[in-house]
């Protein structure tokens, strides 16, 4: 009964349709003339909906910790939680986005068959549009595009979309320089003991194919996604590089008997990854990854990136982030980045 009635009052108030978008579904969504509330469906469209026109962010779909709120401008620390519609852990009900009545609800990332199915029962459930973007990391500078214009702000989308592109384009001149024979032998380590890690062509290590580095987990295409690799698999793969975002492997790393004899552990080069106010490798797989994809090209290529990675940090934070950091949430950040080893 609740859910009936706010469902017929949302119905009731809600704005005349004045333009339409094709998403990146190829569905027609008709649109109000001016947009003023999102609600982010999961946290890649959190991501994107803050870094285009935060001020249309209705809340998160988890609540900034507070290691994570130096990293988000002021205005926005404390929004809401609000759940999410898709993904695992979708908890955010109908009758939750009823009370909150955006003016659209937006997703980022895949958009196969379950993913539009949902967004049209949704939308035909509570008559408020549904917009779907492909969330795919090549794709990042036209779903930056396509935001701007929905929401009104295409000087924002196309700005950047623009520094994405530059971004591109700046590695792949540098790749073009490396054969793969030697480009890095890289292992991505997730969780406490990094013996979970993601498999080649799986969203989790994109950001790895992409700034040049060879996954050793790889099966030749027959696995995708996450999984549990044995220490007699790690051993064998040998990689030249390891990258982590879990601190808790990060400190045992170096002393842990299954690594000592890793290429990347016996010559320092293993990194953990920034993941304030988002992770720089995944979690979620949104934009945030743009930071990281200049960080690991770093990582792997020092010699040909040049620059300065507080700087950029810096000025990355400013532009896509919209706020200032100062010196110690600087240090906070890139503690270990660069591959220091704990004293």
């Amino acid at each position: 009964m609740i859910l009936r009635a706010l469902l017929f009052a949302c119905l009731a108030a809600s704005p005349a349709f004045a333009r339409s978008v094709t998403d990146s579904a190829g569905r027609v969504v008709e649109l109000p003339e001016r947009i003023e509330t999102v609600f982010a469906a999961g946290p890649p469209a959190s991501v994107l909906v803050y870094v285009v026109a935060p001020e249309t962010l209705t809340g998160w779909p988890r609540a900034l910790r507070p290691e994570e709120r130096a990293y988000i401008a002021e205005p926005y620390r404390d929004l809401p939680e609000t759940g999410r519609l898709t993904g695992r852990g979708g908890e955010a009900n109908l009758e939750r986005l009823l009370e909150i009545a955006p003016d659209l609800i937006l997703d980022f990332g895949s958009v196969r068959d379950t993913y539009i199915d949902l967004a049209d029962r949704v939308q035909a459930q509570t008559g408020i549009p549904y917009v779907l973007i492909d969330g795919r990391f090549e794709n990042t500078p036209e779903a930056l595009r396509l935001l701007g214009e929905v929401l009104g702000v295409p000087e924002r989308g196309e700005m950047l979309a623009r520094d994405a592109e530059a971004t591109f384009a700046q590695l792949d001149a540098i790749l073009a320089e490396v054969p793969e024979a030697q480009r890095p032998r890289t292992y991505l380590a997730r969780g406490p003991d990094g013996l979970e890690t993601g498999m080649k062509g799986s969203i989790n290590t994109e950001i790895i194919e992409r700034s040049g580095g060879v996954n050793v987990a790889d099966d030749g295409g027959r696995t995708r996604g996450l999984v549990q690799a044995s220490p007699e698999q790690i051993i064998v793969a040998d990689p030249e590089v390891v990258v982590t975002w879990d601190p808790q492997f990060y400190e045992r790393v170096w002393s842990d008997p299954v690594w000592s004899g890793v290429a990347a552990v016996r010559a320092g080069r293993v990194y953990l990854s920034p993941t304030a106010p988002f992770g720089w490798i995944d979690r979620p797989p949104s934009l945030n990854r743009m930071m990281g994809l200049r960080w690991m090209a770093r990582l792997f290529y020092p010699e040909r990136s040049g620059g300065d990675l507080r700087e950029e940090t810096a000025a990355f934070y400013k532009a896509w982030y919209q706020v200032d950091l100062g010196e110690a949430e600087l240090d906070r950040l890139l503690r270990w980045a660069e591959g220091r080893p704990p004293q």
